[in-house]
């Protein structure tokens, strides 16, 4: 691995900000014009004649977000370091936060106040639904009289516990339902009552999470004063070996700069690794940046992201993509061709170990399930690993999709290579427990009825994200995060395992 501090070069065009001193800026005709020559031709949409455009002048190189941060606060540039109202394209707000952010909004901005707009709130319970506990229920409840009564467009409700599909606005773990509900585009600004909003940054967007408080004020205000981060860039290249996912790529990183790594900064990736990456593995690879400290992750968008885009919105997005002179902080870079599967051991995602070094660790089950392992291509690669042995597993395996288009996928995908079989026939011939409801799950612990939840001192391997002491449920549980492919590889044998041994 290379470090450098120094200006990074990327090929790609800046289509984010326009040079338009002594040109005549027309909105009506969305175009730029000199000389009655078109420069640039802009978007006919309402959304898009709503936003302000400035004269750059001289404009000083920019990173991607520090892009996006000038388009959200209507300024002609901003530097890391800087404190800007930033307008916000999103809210996201999920079960166990709505209580506490509208109650704080209620108290601020008073009991008949309006949020800033209806259609810009997304409610998703998603955290502590599946469980008898009466206070986990009330959440819901609290957050459903407040969408109601602010006639909020996007409120994923759930009302029958008993059988989720009886619900059709239910969708699941917020992170993988915003992407797969059309709310996460290119160069827009994305918050959330989660520190994993981060995910959305595989979109090429700014996204990252809130407190309950600064919610509530972007409840009543549409804005948010934030400080801009400088930005880290990690250069990934090399063909991806077919035993490696981005869980491996993100635990590398973690590993290599550490948990306070890239405390309150942007990670943006880039190179040829990124470039070849389905926006499901990105959203893995932003996901945990906030396991970094990073303020936020962002891929730069491109062909993959527009084609996942097409049957998502319809709403018009604008890609930003960092100048080739934009200055970063530092710059990390990664031959992928040369990585092996990776777990982070108990208790901490940097706590970085080779699979085949732990060997030698005997667990107790398997979960595979979160916002960050518990896509469709997640259980795929588990899938594919089962079906590469034969074998059943040795130890309890739980399945928990992310969302109800992913439990669905597993019963009607056919996995590659299979013969016709779907993901949860192969679940089924290698052992494991049938999919659960989709929701979060043990990933945070919560009651003590929750799917998956570790209640005695047991070893888990996990596609989740975080291992902290407590974190799926005894404090004395021993979480190893790992890929699908090694979550799988281990639940065959009944021991931290290595992938290509099956593969």
């Amino acid at each position: 691995m290379a470090f450098a501090s120094s200006p990074f070069i990327t090929s790609k065009r800046d289509l984010g900000l326009f040079r338009l001193d002594r040109w005549s800026f027309q909105i009506g005709d969305d175009k730029c014009k000199k000389n009655d020559k078109i420069i640039c031709v802009m978007s006919s949409s309402d959304e898009k004649k709503k936003r302000k455009h400035f004269p750059v002048g001289l404009k000083i190189p920019m990173s991607a977000t520090e892009k996006i941060l000038t388009r959200a606060c209507e300024k002609r540039e901003v530097r890391p370091g800087e404190n800007v109202w930033v307008n916000a394209d999103v809210l996201m707000i999920n079960d166990i936060t709505c209580p506490g952010v509208s109650g704080i909004f209620k108290t601020e901005f008073g009991n008949t106040a309006k949020v800033w707009d209806r259609e810009k709130v997304v409610v998703i319970p998603d955290h502590y639904i599946f469980t008898n506990d009466e206070r986990a229920h009330r959440n819901v409840d609290i957050a459903r009289d407040f969408c109601v009564e602010q006639d909020i467009k996007y409120f994923y409700d759930i009302q029958d516990r008993t059988n989720f599909r009886a619900n059709p606005d239910y969708k699941g773990v917020c992170h993988v339902a915003l992407a797969q509900e059309g709310h996460c585009r290119p160069g827009e600004v994305l918050f959330g009552t989660d520190s994993h909003t981060t995910s959305a940054g595989a979109f090429g967007q700014f996204a990252t999470g809130v407190g309950n408080t600064d919610a509530a004020f972007i409840l009543g205000t549409g804005k948010i004063l934030i400080k801009v981060p400088p930005t880290l860039r990690f250069v990934l290249n090399g063909e991806m070996p077919s035993y490696l996912l981005a869980k491996d790529l993100i635990l590398n990183i973690i590993g290599e700069i550490s948990m306070s790594g890239a405390t309150y900064k942007t990670m943006e990736f880039a190179g040829t690794t990124i470039e070849s990456l389905t926006m499901e593995e990105r959203m893995t690879l932003c996901n945990m940046v906030v396991e970094a400290g990073g303020k936020n992750g962002i891929v730069a968008a491109d062909r993959t992201t527009y084609k996942y885009l097409e049957d998502k919105t319809s709403a018009p997005y604008e890609p930003v993509f960092s100048d080739e002179k934009a200055r970063f902080l530092a710059q990390y870079r990664f031959d992928v061709s040369k990585m092996e599967p990776l777990v982070a051991k108990p208790h901490s995602p940097d706590n970085r170990a080779l699979a085949r070094e732990c060997s030698n660790v005997k667990i107790d089950r398997v979960y595979i399930g979160s916002c960050t392992g518990g896509k469709t291509e997640d259980f795929m690669a588990a899938a594919k690993v089962f079906l590469a042995s034969g074998k059943t597993v040795k130890v309890p395996t739980f399945l928990v999709p992310a969302t109800q288009k992913v439990w669905m996928d597993l019963y009607t995908l056919e996995v590659p290579g299979s013969g016709g079989k779907t993901c949860s026939k192969i679940f089924e011939e290698a052992g494991c427990d049938p999919p659960a409801s989709p929701s979060c799950a043990a990933c945070m612990g919560g009651p003590k009825d929750t799917y998956g939840r570790l209640n005695e001192p047991k070893v888990c391997v996990s596609t989740t994200n975080r291992n902290f002491p407590g974190r799926m449920g005894h404090i004395e549980g021993q979480i190893y995060l790992a890929s699908p492919y090694t979550a799988a590889a281990s639940a065959l044998t009944g021991f931290v395992t290595d992938p290509r041994k099956f593969l």
